[in-house]
């Protein structure tokens, strides 16, 4: 029988209004987040959830027990819910994450959190690398503009090319609302 996880990545309060890395529409993703883990919760279904720290207090955003680092409000843990502190863009990199999966005994994930082009692109590539069906909310996911090579990209076209890259072979890439609907327990 599957068993489905949700992972929720890096959703701390540096991303959001009056942090140090503020991304767009980070409140949306947080509300649609909380609606994922609330009904994983009454389901009793297991929720793991993933925090970045930098190593060293001088970090740009993340910086070690600030409260930029915190989880926001509505999707922080509850007691005996996983958390996996990470110093990598790939949540399993050097981290005790594929453990977690192991002994909770599931094969699907379903991945929300920040951000799209980075923490959520490369945690979802190593889970279906490590063979889990991987599904993404993309409405739960945030990121922000970027610049390459003069040219500026809005975060809106950030999102949608990470997106649609992970939904052309790595992920199930759905609204919450179908996620849920879907959803293998």
């Amino acid at each position: 029988m599957s068993k489905t996880v949700l992972i929720v990545v890096d959703l701390q309060m540096d991303y959001f209004q009056g942090g140090k890395y503020e991304l767009e529409g980070a409140e949306a993703v947080v509300a649609k987040a909380a609606t994922l883990l609330k009904s994983f919760r009454a389901k009793g279904l297991p929720v793991v959830h993933v925090r970045h720290e930098f190593p060293t207090s001088d970090a740009p955003f993340f910086a070690p027990d600030s409260a930029g680092a915190k989880a926001h409000p509505s999707v922080q843990e509850l007691e005996g819910e996983p958390v996996v502190l990470k110093h990598q863009i790939n949540s399993f990199r050097d981290t005790d994450l594929k453990g977690i999966l192991d002994e909770l005994d599931v094969d699907s994930v379903l991945i929300c959190g920040a951000m799209s082009h980075m923490c959520i692109d490369a945690v979802t590539r190593a889970a279906n690398d490590f063979g889990y069906n991987c599904a993404v909310a993309h409405d739960a996911c945030a990121t922000l503009g970027l610049e390459f090579n003069g040219v500026a990209v809005p975060a809106s076209q950030v999102h949608a090319a990470f997106m649609a890259a992970l939904g052309f072979a790595y992920a199930n890439v759905a609204s919450t609302d179908e996620l849920l609907n879907e959803l293998i327990y």
